[in-house]
């Protein structure tokens, strides 16, 4: 049990970090350093927030396992975990109806006025196959578009179930206890000796 808090805070601030990361580079479109392809929208919005939520469960994870007495870095890391377990089926939902729908491609069928989103003018699911180079400008935005997808989707499902894991065993403690804190048997310093 002892190592279980470690692992599980540090994979939350590490895919916390690569949540942040998918949505500060769906900015930029295929790493493009044209402006009017900066994208603002809920997709791009959904892994940075779930992301920093997730560095800051981490964190509060691996403060509240090194300093085990603070009551109150339990405390913060329960509340959080919650949090983060009602934001990763959000960002993994985003992320399925974004890969079904495609891209947001900026110049499309019809020019510098075309159709713009693509979502209304193919059929459903997208069709990656068939419209290899539906988007003209960026060059390669379909499988941008779809890598990022499903590294949201990946991320955001492991993410959840690291989560529940926390929420498991600390509810369990909760339940056990009465409380989210670690007691110590009398004269033991240490909370992990057996």
């Amino acid at each position: 049990m002892k190592g279980l808090y470690q692992a599980a805070g540090r994979i939350l601030v590490t895919l916390g970090i690569l949540s942040v990361c998918s949505g500060v580079i769906a900015f930029f479109p295929v790493f493009s350093y044209k402006p009017w392809f900066t994208g603002w929208s809920v997709r791009i919005a959904c892994p940075i927030w779930n992301g920093a939520l997730a560095i800051t469960t981490g964190v509060l994870l691996l403060l509240a396992y090194r300093e085990w007495t603070q009551r109150y870095l339990w405390e913060a890391t329960f509340t959080f975990v919650i949090l983060s377990i009602m934001g990763c089926p959000l960002h993994f939902a985003i992320a399925l109806e974004s890969a079904l729908l495609g891209p947001y491609c900026f110049y499309s069928f019809s020019g510098i006025a075309g159709t713009n989103y693509l979502g209304y003018a193919v059929t459903f699911p997208y069709p990656y196959a068939k419209f290899p180079l539906a988007c003209v400008d960026p060059p390669h935005y379909e499988e941008y578009h779809l890598t990022l997808q499903a590294l949201d989707l990946c991320l955001s499902f492991t993410l959840l179930c690291t989560s529940l894991t926390v929420f498991i065993k600390l509810s369990a403690r909760l339940i056990q206890n009465g409380h989210i804190n670690m007691q110590l048997p009398a004269g033991n310093p240490n909370p992990f000796s057996p």
